[in-house]
């Protein structure tokens, strides 16, 4: 059998593992909190996580205060579930998955997953946690056609089928696949994870099969939902945190629900994280998150209204952000954007328009647009030469990474390019030097964007002299964010702007979906991405070769059993982009500006991503303490 952990005290931040009796260590009372409460011992788990703060550099801190953060819109105090970063499993540092809210995994095969939960863990209420509420999950919520009409998601199959279920004890449950399923534990440690368990005991109250008729009906004619189910699913708020009812084991809860411009979050009193001295994470005790026009938040960032600011700051404010450190007491750390790219051209693979489906599809139109772009100068011009200029693909922190892939068709030859279009076909020009579709149109690109971003702008006010010199007419067309996806459905968007790959820094254990036509809401190539969503009742089958090969190679991962596997699969789809420029990157490894004022053991080199990374999630928010 092989085991992810076998000791019983995971450490989360790759420092020393701690192990032995709870008793070894003395549990310290956390200031101010409810004196009805039970003592720590009785709120923490037999055995917590226990985390050993010097060993990984940081210094042992103290409980007290109330950070502050400003957050650009209402919804965005969802956020709280994202950077406290509490999963069964999630990654460390080193982009190492291990046990976190889980005691240890033990899988064998890599189809059978065996979940140890910790003896003695609570909810936030104090009600206990354990196999009951992953139970709850899998056969009374994603098995519940009322709850999830449209079955199991894809995590759980493999090959279409479900996995074999067990509640072997009350803290010990067992997914059983016939095949294997690299894709569950990747899952459980996503910034928005699943979250395969429920507390039971608060929402069988909701549940047709547990809860009362009468209050059923009484509960449902308040929401105005129409049975229990959109009931029950309104109370299910794990991620949004929205209802102020529901138990998290989150380190900060929301218990009031009294603004929507000011959320104050508490710590969790139950939560399951202890440091080597005895002190309950988290350090602490309140995270308020404000309500903020999105342009507002730089200046008030730096006028020194944020104690923890990376939200709706972007790497044009750091001048500014630094011209403020000295007279409002903070300081600006940069960070490593995870991005396989800050900023991404995409040609849509799948635009209804025949010629430019065609032109589109032929790999020495890509390589020609890349190869007239001058990343060099667009990294000097938009980042004053500190990103990284190359193609959309993984970075050096990703040990999948090899030079070319960013490196492969983006130096800059005008010259070749010209070349490329000439072999093509694409000879006729008309009396401004535009070249000429085939069918007589000028080779005129709307490059479509969703108006949220100038530094996008910026860039494609720069291509666009480029491909000028190369007989191509750009225009910049800003939208939003919902018609420009309308418009990938339609299939009318020929090209669009964005930002790279999410991941630019996988390793082979986590899937590769963003390099596969897989998702819907891809821009490159949405028909197919529906395709396979829908089990192909929707959209197109891949039918481009490099596509086709590139979901082989997709399905393959899926099943595969051994890292030396998923490496192999990784490589030849990474190479497939190189080879065939599907993205057209301009710039990465651009710096991210993270304000922090008043709170230590927040570092100042960092990652900044939302897969792998959850913002500040990988980096142990609950480990982060007010000095003043």
């Amino acid at each position: 059998m092989k085991t992810l952990t076998s000791l019983k005290v995971g450490l989360f931040l790759a420092a020393t593992m701690l192990a032995g009796p709870l008793a070894a260590l003395e549990l310290k009372e956390t200031p101010g909190l409810d004196s009805s409460l039970p003592p720590v011992a009785e709120r923490v788990p037999t055995e917590p996580l226990v985390v050993d703060l010097e060993a990984t550099g940081r210094t042992v801190g103290k409980h007290g205060g109330t950070l502050d953060t400003l957050i650009g819109r209402a919804k965005d105090v969802r956020l709280i579930n994202v950077w406290g970063y509490a999963r069964l499993v999630g990654y460390n540092e080193a982009l190492e998955l291990v046990p976190d809210i889980l005691e240890s995994v033990e899988v064998e095969d890599g189809r059978i997953f065996t979940l140890n939960t910790r003896e003695g863990h609570k909810w936030s209420d104090g009600h206990p946690f354990g196999a009951e509420d992953i139970r709850y999950y899998f056969e009374d919520v994603v098995s519940n056609e009322k709850l999830t009409p449209s079955g199991l998601p894809p995590f759980l199959e493999v090959n279409g089928k479900g996995p074999k279920f067990e509640v072997l004890d009350d803290t010990t449950v067992r997914f059983t696949w016939d095949e294997p399923n690299p894709l569950f534990l990747p899952e459980l440690a996503k910034s928005r994870p699943p979250f395969i368990y429920r507390p039971a005991h608060y929402l069988k109250q909701f549940h047709e099969k547990y809860g009362d008729p009468d209050f059923l009906a009484k509960e449902a004619k308040k929401v105005k939902a129409r049975s229990w189910a959109p009931l029950h699913a309104k109370k299910d708020d794990m991620y949004n945190a929205r209802n102020v009812e529901l138990p998290t084991l989150q380190p900060w809860i929301r218990e009031r629900d009294d603004s929507d411009l000011r959320f104050v979050l508490e710590r969790n009193p139950y939560y399951h994280r202890v440091d080597i001295t005895g002190q309950q994470l988290p350090y602490i005790d309140q995270v308020v998150m404000t309500v903020a026009d999105g342009k507002l938040i730089p200046a008030k960032a730096q006028a020194g209204e944020s104690n923890l600011q990376a939200r709706n700051l972007s790497f044009s404010d750091i001048t500014v952000l630094k011209k403020g450190e000295k007279q409002n007491d903070y300081v600006t750390a940069l960070w490593s954007n995870t991005k396989g790219s800050e900023i991404s051209i995409l040609p849509n693979m799948t635009v209804k328009d025949p010629a430019w489906r065609e032109l589109l599809r032929d790999t020495r139109f890509r390589h020609a647009l890349s190869l007239s772009i001058d990343r060099n100068l667009l990294n000097r011009v938009l980042f004053f030469g500190l990103g990284t200029p190359g193609n959309d693909t993984v970075l050096a922190a990703s040990p999948l990474y090899k030079p070319e892939y960013t490196t492969k068709w983006a130096e800059y030859d005008p010259e070749k390019a010209n070349a490329l279009l000439d072999e093509i076909g694409l000879t006729e020009r008309d009396d401004d030097g535009i070249r000429l579709l085939p069918d007589g149109r000028p080779l005129e690109i709307i490059v479509e964007t969703a108006g949220e971003q100038q530094v996008q702008e910026d860039a494609l006010e720069l291509v666009t002299e480029m491909w000028r010199e190369i007989g191509i007419k750009l225009f910049s067309k800003p939208s939003q964010r919902d018609n420009l996806r309308e418009r990938a459905i339609t299939g009318q968007l020929v090209m669009s702007v964005w930002s790279g790959f999410e991941n630019g820094i996988p390793t082979s254990e986590m899937p590769p979906e963003d390099l596969a036509p897989v998702r819907g809401d891809s821009l490159s190539w949405h028909a197919w991405g529906d395709y396979y969503e829908t089990d192909g009742e929707g959209g197109e089958k891949p039918d481009w070769a490099p596509a086709e090969r590139l979901m082989e190679l997709y399905e393959a991962w899926l099943v595969s059993k051994t890292p030396e596997e998923r490496t192999k699969i990784w490589d030849e789809m990474l190479q497939i982009h190189a080879d065939e420029t599907i993205h057209i990157g301009l710039v990465s490894g651009v710096r991210q500006p993270v304000v922090v004022k008043n709170v230590d053991n927040v570092p100042l080199e960092g990652i900044y991503g939302w897969d792998p990374g959850a913002h500040f999630g990988i980096h142990r928010m609950d480990e982060f303490y007010m000095v003043k």
